[in-house]
């Protein structure tokens, strides 16, 4: 990662709508010089064809790339990597995980995502994930560092076909704890929308802006939280698998709750830092899965 790219965002010198220039701001910012900024763009599709499931499609560009480490048994898996190092204020990246028919896998991230402060403009992650009938994608990205001043807008958008089966998760943690950080400023936005043969069956929208310390320290909120996560599981038998959950959950040690969304099994947990959350977490993944975590979560 270059030290541009995790400075932040410069001032925009593109004109104004009328035609006139825009006007930078006073003071030290006036001077920055431009900053590189991060884009990347990875493709990963996998499709069955009356046989186990094998890789179908591979596209990268910049700094996405993806990685398929051999497995033995179980099901493939794709490994999303951003060589940028982290996502800085104007960075954009985008990624799509398509699984045909009668195909399962797995996608995951090859370490936690690093959050950068921003000078200016969010980083933009856009996530499209599609499964095709009798299909099974486990959705399992590790979580999102989020450090003090960044900015982030990032949308997961799933198509799935009748029968198809997803299991999502996202996860933020606010700081290191081991370097005694506290998050007093960032602007988070992450934005989820699933559907089945094209029918909304769950939207959900976080917003996180200002102080997220101060706004997780309430009893409604987070109790204090450091570190939250949301769990989804779109699946024919997904109502079925509410006491499972609930009971997983338990046992996770984690506060939270879940519940069904329609058609949808939705679990929050919070956590006091990203350590705890991360073990409940994975426990709750597993039992739900009936299958281990990725190797790299253990990396």
């Amino acid at each position: 990662m270059s030290l541009a790219t995790a400075a932040g965002h410069a001032a925009d010198p593109s004109p104004m709508p009328g035609g006139g220039p825009m006007v930078a701001p006073a003071g030290p910012a006036a001077d920055a010089p431009a900053l590189e900024r991060a884009r990347g763009r990875v493709v990963v599709g996998f499709a069955a064809a009356g046989g186990p499931t094998r890789l179908a499609t591979l596209f990268q560009a910049g700094s996405a790339k993806a990685r398929l480490p051999r497995v033995h048994g179980g099901m493939p898996v794709a490994v999303l990597i951003n060589t940028a190092g982290g996502l800085a204020g104007g960075d954009r990246m985008t990624a799509e995980i398509r699984v045909g028919d009668g195909a399962a896998a797995v996608a995951t991230s090859q370490a936690a995502e690093r959050l950068y402060r921003s000078t200016g403009a969010a980083a933009r992650v856009a996530t499209t994930l599609s499964v095709g009938a009798g299909g099974r994608l486990d959705w399992l990205p590790q979580e999102t560092i989020v450090f003090d001043g960044g900015r982030l807008e990032r949308s997961t958008t799933v198509a799935l076909a009748g029968d198809a089966r997803f299991l999502g998760i996202e996860s933020f943690v606010l700081g290191r704890a081991a370097m005694g950080e506290t998050v007093r400023r960032a602007a988070i936005e992450d934005h989820w929308r699933i559907r089945r043969d094209g029918r909304l069956v769950f939207a959900d929208a976080l917003r996180l802006v200002g102080d997220p310390t101060a706004i997780l320290a309430g009893p409604a909120t987070g109790g204090g939280a450091r570190a939250f996560a949301t769990l989804v599981l779109a699946a024919p038998d997904a109502a079925g698998r509410l006491d499972a959950a609930r009971a997983l959950l338990a046992a996770s040690g984690a506060e939270g709750g879940v519940s069904l969304v329609g058609e949808v099994l939705v679990a929050r947990l919070v956590a006091p830092e990203g350590a705890a959350l991360r073990r409940a977490l994975g426990g709750i993944v597993e039992g739900l899965s009936q299958a281990p975590l990725p190797r790299v979560w253990s990396c």
